[in-house]
Formats: structure tokens, sequence, C-alpha cells
């Protein structure tokens, strides 16, 4: 099973997939000078709101937890996007 890691701010949210429109939720929200965005959890619950910002450092890491993917059982799978330049 693929687990999205976000790590906004040296803090890390585990999230299931699909994330496409979350990232694209955070972009928007940053190329307009900041807003909140709904993170929402792993399993259940509300989520959290983050104010994303311009400069904020936001990374996503893609992690194999069960073993079936390409990589090898630990090793990240990494895909990251920092908004720093935006």
């Amino acid at each position: 099973m693929i687990v999205n890691r976000l790590t906004v701010d040296g803090k890390d949210y585990f999230l299931p997939e699909p994330v496409t429109e979350l990232r694209n939720k955070i972009l928007e929200a940053v190329k307009a000078g900041g807003g909140y965005v709904n993170i929402p959890p792993l399993r259940q619950g509300p989520g959290v709101d983050i104010l994303f910002s311009p400069g904020m450092p936001v990374v996503w890491t893609q992690l194999d937890v069960g073993g079936e993917g390409e990589a090898a059982e630990g090793e990240p799978i990494t895909s990251d996007a920092d908004l720093d330049n935006l």
C-alpha cells in the first residue's frame, strides 16, 4: 500500500491515495499568497486545516508500507515538491 507523507514546516501528515486534488489545492493557496487547506486524516476524522503561504517548506514523499510496490521494504519512493521557489 502506498502512503503519501506531506511534511509541512517539519510536521508529517500521512495521507491515502489519491493526493492530486490536495496537491493542487495547496499549490493554488500558495500562488494566491496564502490560504487554508484541509488535510484529510489517513483513516477517519475531520482532518486539520493548515494555513499555507509562499516560502513555507512543503515536501511530498510516497512510502510503500505494504511491500507490494517496486521499492524495497522501508525504502521511500520520493516525489518532492518544494514550493519555496514560488
